[in-house]
């Protein structure tokens, strides 16, 4: 998941990306690489002890707040609402995907985007409704941590962020310019801006319930469970599913 979009991930991000301009990622990664464990550590998580800390953070915030609300959310509203909103937030988010796909040259997938962006905007009610997909034209979702890894900037450590969950150093280093290409930064209006970024965050955890549950009754350590998930699936997302021996 991408939960990077939300109002709190938002105020995170900044203050991450104003610490790495201010300290450089390197002398960040440099500090914490001390809190590594002993030699069967995980190369790709040379800082488990600190994630695993803002991992349990970040699930006593959903305990108390996210999960809650999702779940008044999902037995508030009607299905129908519930898959127009995500479609419309969705339609938003094809706008970056689109620009990503051009900066790594992938001509195919950038035609497909856009043809969905027009005939969803156009022919969908603002992209409530997915005609796209009816239509058999696919989504690729694309941020600028893939383009980076595209072009060969590698993913280095895995990291947990406050509120924003699993990311990796380049993806983290990545977000100032997707928060800057996601649309709902340029609303004027804060409170309506706001309002959008709240109910984003819901709709996102509210797709996620029964995820949550299967891998709650599922998995005897989470957090290793969720961080070799997460990795192995962006390093499917960064190469097309064509994986090499060992990359980014």
């Amino acid at each position: 998941m991408k939960p990077r979009t939300s109002l709190a991930g938002r105020v995170a991000c900044v203050r991450i990306a104003n610490g790495l301009r201010a300290a450089g990622a390197a002398g960040v990664l440099a500090f914490f690489t001390g809190c590594a464990t002993g030699p069967n550590a995980n190369p790709a998580d040379p800082l488990e002890p600190l994630n695993r800390q803002v991992y349990r953070f970040n699930n006593a915030l959903d305990d108390a707040v996210l999960k809650p609300a999702a779940t008044v959310y999902v037995k508030v509203l009607p299905s129908p609402v519930r898959t127009g909103v995500n479609n419309f937030f969705g339609n938003l988010s094809d706008v970056w995907s689109f620009a990503n796909s051009v900066a790594q040259l992938k001509l195919q997938d950038s035609a497909q985007t856009f043809m969905r962006l027009n005939v969803n905007t156009f022919f969908g009610l603002g992209g409530i409704l997915d005609i796209a997909t009816e239509l058999g034209i696919d989504r690729h979702s694309e941020d600028f941590g893939q383009t980076l890894g595209r072009w060969g900037v590698p993913a280095g450590p895995y990291l947990i962020l406050p509120l924003l969950g699993p990311s990796t150093l380049r993806d983290t280093a990545a977000l100032p310019l997707d928060l800057r290409g996601d649309l709902l930064s340029g609303v004027s209006d804060i409170s309506v801006r706001n309002s959008m970024y709240a109910l984003r965050l819901i709709d996102i955890r509210a797709n996620l319930l029964r995820v949550g549950q299967l891998l709650e009754d599922a998995a005897l350590d989470r957090y290793t469970f969720t961080r070799d998930a997460f990795l192995q699936r962006r390093r499917n997302d960064v190469h097309d599913g064509n994986l090499p021996d060992e990359g980014n």
